[in-house]
C-alpha cells in the first residue's frame, strides 16, 4: 500500500483568520470564518462514532448552543472542497468530531471526514481550513468494479460510472477512541483494500502500524470497550471484530450465510456486548449446512476468540420480501424504556418493529414485540420507497420514548399520523411515541414532517430532529433504458441535498438549508455538534452551518 499525508498550506485568507483567531483568543473568545464566537470557558463534546454511541441512538445530548429559539438563524459558515473523487454515487461520510484537541499550532475543535476514494481529512470547525489529510493507493481487490455489468472485463473503468453496489473504497465511517497514555486521539479506518488504519488526528500520522480487518463494503465502526468492529457486505462476512491489544490481530467473523448486512450505522449493541445488525436480500433457512439468515435482525456476541450467533428474528413473509428487494436494511436503535431493553428496527417493507434483546423473536424467532403497519411503500417498490439507512430514538422530559425513521417516497394511503405537514411525495422523516399497556408494547404514529427528496438517518439535538433529504436520484430501472448500473446516469438525474431542522415533538420545519448545498448526497449521513451542523457531498464538498455572534444565547456571548 502506498499513501500520502499532506499538511494543508493556509491561504492568506485563512491567515487572517488565524490572527482573527489569536486576537480573539486574548479576549475570551473563538472566532469562526462568519464571525460566530464562545467564550473559552465552554467546554466543546465529542462526537465520535456515528450515530453518536454504540446503540446507534443519533441523540445528541450534549448539544445547548442551537435551540429552537435561534435555530432559524442557522447560517452557511464555511465550505470546503475536501477534493475526494466520486466512486459510484458515494462522496464523503459523516463527520467525526473532537471538542478540543491539541495539536501543533494550539488546541482546536478539530473535524474529522472520510471521503470514498481512500481519504482522511482533518479540519479546524471554527476556520474551515484542512489540518491535514491521507490518501491510501493499493492494487484493487477482486471484485472491484461496482457489479451489474456481467463478466469483470465488461466493468467501466471511469470511478463514476462504476456499479452502486460495489463500489469499492472506503465505505465505512471510521471511529474515534479516548486519549492514550501521551494524549494522542486515534482515528481508526478501513481503507478499501480491507486494511485497519489507526491515525493520530492531531497531524495525521501513524500511531500503529495497519493491518488486515476484512475487505468488502464496510459500514460505519464501532469501538467497544478495545474491540473494533464493522458490519460488512459483499465479503463473506456480516461482521468483523478484532481487539486492538492483541498483538497478533486475530480477526474474529460471523457470516449470516445469506444477505449481507446493509445498515449505514453498522452495528447497534445492547448492554450485554451484542451486536445486532439487518441482513439484505437472502434465504432463511436455519437447518441448512451452514445455515442461513437472510431478511432478518440478528444478534452476533464474543465467544472466547470468535463471533457467534446468539439470536435473530426472522419476519414470516421473509420469501415474499426476498424476491421483492425488500430487505430490512436499517441500522436497529437500541434504547432502555421502563427498565427494559428494545430494540426497534425496519426496512424497505416499510413497517416498525420492536423486538426484546434477551429473545429478539421469542421461541419460534419469527414473533416480534409489536409489528406495524405499513407506513409507506404502498407500491412494493424495491427502490424508490421504504425506509432506508438507520433508525434513531430520544426520550423527551416528559418520559416519552420516541423512534424516528426516514423513509423514501410517499406515505401510505391507509396510515394515518397525528400531525403532518402537508403532502408527502418523495420522502421524509416519522415520528413514533413507544406506548405499554399491562406488558404489551406499541409505537403511536404521532408525527410525519414535510416532503423531502429521500429522508435519511437523523439526529436528535436539544429537542429537535436535524435531518435531510439526500436529492439522489434512487431510480435503478427505467422504461427505456432498462435497468442501468452506470451510477453516473443516477448522479446525473440527481438534484441537491437540503437540510430540514424539525421540531421534535411535532415535526414542525424549524429551518431548511434552501438552496446551499449544490450537490446530493448517497448512503451518508448528517453531524450536530457544538453548535455546528455538517453535511458532505457527492462532489467532494463539506458544508457547514452555525450561528454567528448575535444568534448564540446569551451565556455563550
Amino acid at each position: 500500500m502506498r499513501n500520502v499525508l499532506s499538511a494543508i498550506s493556509a491561504s492568506s485568507a485563512v491567515a487572517l483568520i488565524a490572527v482573527s483567531l489569536a486576537l480573539s483568543s486574548a479576549a475570551g473568545l473563538r472566532v469562526s470564518a462568519r464571525g460566530s464566537a464562545v467564550p473559552a470557558d465552554v467546554q466543546p463534546y465529542d462526537w465520535t462514532t456515528d450515530g453518536g454511541d454504540n446503540q446507534r441512538t443519533g441523540w445528541n445530548k450534549a448539544e445547548r448552543t442551537l435551540t429552537k429559539d435561534n435555530v432559524r438563524n442557522l447560517k452557511l459558515l464555511w465550505k470546503i472542497d475536501t477534493g475526494n473523487e466520486p466512486r459510484a454515487l458515494h462522496g464523503l461520510m459523516p463527520v467525526l468530531v473532537i471538542g478540543r484537541l491539541n495539536t501543533a499550532s494550539g488546541p482546536k475543535q478539530v473535524g474529522i471526514i472520510s471521503g470514498i476514494s481512500d481519504n482522511l481529512y482533518a479540519f479546524d470547525v471554527e476556520s474551515g481550513s484542512m489540518l491535514w489529510r491521507r490518501h491510501w493507493t493499493y492494487d484493487a481487490p477482486v471484485g472491484r468494479g461496482g457489479g451489474g455489468f456481467g463478466p469483470p472485463g465488461n466493468a467501466p473503468t471511469d470511478p463514476r460510472r462504476i456499479g452502486f453496489l460495489r463500489p469499492g473504497g472506503s465505505s465505512d465511517v471510521g471511529v474515534i477512541g479516548p486519549a492514550d497514555a501521551q494524549g494522542r486521539r486515534p482515528v481508526y479506518f478501513v481503507t478499501g483494500d480491507g486494511m485497519l488504519h489507526t491515525i493520530n488526528a492531531a497531524d495525521g500520522e501513524d500511531l500503529q502500524p495497519a493491518f488486515m480487518l476484512h475487505e468488502g463494503k464496510g459500514w460505519a465502526l464501532n469501538l467497544v470497550g478495545r474491540t473494533i468492529w464493522m458490519a460488512n457486505t459483499y465479503a463473506s462476512s456480516s461482521i468483523a471484530a478484532v481487539n486492538l491489544d492483541d498483538s497478533q490481530h486475530h480477526v474474529m467473523s460471523y457470516n449470516a450465510g445469506s444477505g449481507g448486512a446493509w445498515g449505514r450505522r453498522g452495528a447497534a449493541f445492547d448492554s450485554t456486548g451484542t451486536a445486532w445488525l439487518t441482513t439484505g436480500d437472502g434465504v432463511y433457512d436455519p437447518a441448512s449446512d451452514p445455515p442461513k439468515y437472510g431478511n432478518s435482525v440478528i444478534g452476533v456476541h464474543m465467544v472466547g476468540e470468535d463471533l457467534k450467533l446468539k439470536d435473530y428474528y426472522t419476519p414470516t413473509n421473509w420469501d415474499w420480501l426476498r424476491r421483492r428487494d425488500l430487505d430490512p436494511n436499517n441500522t436497529p436503535t437500541i434504547f432502555t424504556y421502563k427498565g427494559r431493553e428494545l430494540i426497534a428496527a425496519s426496512g424497505k417493507e416499510c413497517r416498525m418493529y420492536l423486538l426484546d434483546p434477551k429473545s429478539a423473536g421469542g421461541a419460534n424467532h419469527q414473533t416480534p414485540l409489536y409489528k406495524s403497519a405499513l407506513f409507506c411503500n404502498e407500491e412494493v417498490d424495491f427502490q424508490d420507497a421504504g425506509s432506508w439507512g438507520a433508525l434513531s430514538t430520544w426520550e423527551d422530559a416528559d418520559g416519552t420514548r420516541w423512534v424516528l425513521a426516514p423513509f423514501w417516497g410517499p406515505v401510505h394511503s391507509q396510515f394515518k399520523f397525528e400531525v403532518s405537514h402537508g403532502p408527502v411525495k418523495d420522502g421524509g422523516v416519522a415520528g413514533f411515541k413507544l406506548r405499554e399497556k399491562n406488558g404489551e408494547y406499541s409505537l403511536t404514529p404521532a408525527w410525519v414532517s414535510r416532503d423531502m427528496k429521500r429522508g435519511e438517518p437523523v439526529v436528535i439535538a436539544n429537542g429537535m430532529v436535524f435531518g435531510f433529504g439526500s436529492g439522489v436520484e434512487t431510480k435503478q430501472s427505467w422504461p427505456d433504458i432498462g435497468l442501468q448500473f452506470d451510477s453516473s446516469i443516477r448522479a446525473g438525474k440527481s438534484g441537491h441535498a437540503t437540510i430540514f431542522v424539525l421540531d421534535a415533538q411535532n415535526g414542525k420545519t424549524l429551518w431548511d438549508s434552501g438552496e446551499d448545498i449544490k450537490s446530493f448526497t448517497h448512503f451518508s449521513g448528517i453531524t450536530v455538534a457544538n453548535g455546528r451542523v455538517y453535511l458532505g457531498t457527492y462532489d467532494g464538498m463539506l458544508y457547514c452551518f452555525g450561528l454567528e455572534r448575535a444568534s448564540r444565547p446569551t451565556e455563550e456571548r
